[in-house]
């Protein structure tokens, strides 16, 4: 073996990031399913009402702004600590 192994090849690298954001997403829609169907869905029928509707409208609009919001503010942690840590080496 040349010592560069399996992960130096960029296609891999790029299937195995691609393959990990699929997992990430339906982490997601599975975790945003049971929190918004427990909140909204009182009793399953053959219609669903527009109350419920709505709730389920909110619950993932919600969601979706709570998750973005996580990320901005873990990505403004990461890049703060990140110039903290460049001043300090310097």
């Amino acid at each position: 073996m040349d010592g560069q192994g399996a992960t130096a090849d960029p296609q891999l690298q790029h299937f195995i990031e691609i393959e990990s954001q699929k997992q990430r997403f339906q982490q997601l829609v599975h975790q945003m399913t049971e929190v918004c169907w427990d909140k909204c869905m009182d009793k399953p029928g053959p219609k669903m009402d527009s109350r419920t509707e709505m709730c389920f409208v909110n619950c993932v609009e919600r969601f979706i702004d709570t998750s973005q919001f996580i990320l901005n503010r873990l990505e403004q942690t990461q890049r703060t600590k990140g110039s903290f840590s460049e001043s300090m080496s310097d």
